[in-house]
């Protein structure tokens, strides 16, 4: 009897664990419907971020978003970054981005190079999970996948249009899309002081 009851809920945990990988597939991700570029397009400061393997932007983090009259999409960043460990300078960073489904415009790629020789180039996913345009977006990026579709090396940044932060109540919409973005927990706070 006992051996039955071990195999039941051990059928139950293996259930339970392939029902939550699942909700962490990265093609499962909801991105914003209808999505317009044009809208998107301005400053953005970054509030929160969790960052991918390897040298990534600290703090004091912007993008300007220009889109052209053809909905072309180019950025330019900037923030602080720490090099050889301590020292933190202030880089910039170009992108252009293209959308290769037209049927899904937030799921973009970004083609990045840094402009100076210390920064990387490349290129990522930029999915645009949600924003209200006016106040806040939620992007993310997953650079390598795991055998089951869930996420090995990703990222998200938090951006809003006000370098101070947030209301609480778009604070709550953002805690839920970290949630659903199975990231919960690992986001660290952007200082934005101006050092930029």
């Amino acid at each position: 009897m006992k051996h039955s009851v071990y195999i039941v809920v051990a059928t139950l945990i293996t259930l339970i664990e392939q029902i939550y990988a699942r909700s962490c597939v990265v093609d499962s991700f909801k991105v914003k419907e209808d999505f317009d570029i044009q809208r998107y397009g301005g400053t953005w400061y970054a509030i929160s971020k969790k960052d991918p393997e390897g040298l990534f932007l600290q703090d004091n983090i912007s993008a300007e978003y220009t889109v052209d009259e053809d909905g072309t999409m180019t950025a330019s960043s900037k923030g602080r970054v720490k090099l050889f460990g301590f020292w933190l300078i202030c880089a910039d960073m170009a992108a252009q981005y293209s959308v290769p489904d037209s049927a899904v415009p937030a799921k973009m790629y970004m083609t990045y190079q840094g402009l100076a020789s210390y920064l990387s180039s490349g290129g990522d996913n930029y999915w645009v999970i949600d924003t209200d345009y006016d106040n806040y977006a939620i992007t993310y990026a997953c650079r390598t996948l795991k055998e089951d579709g869930t996420c090995n090396d990703g990222y998200s940044i938090i951006f809003s249009r006000n370098p101070r932060g947030f209301s609480q109540a778009i604070l709550r919409i953002v805690r839920q899309k970290q949630e659903e973005l199975c990231m919960a927990g690992q986001f660290q706070s952007v200082l934005q002081s101006g050092a930029c």
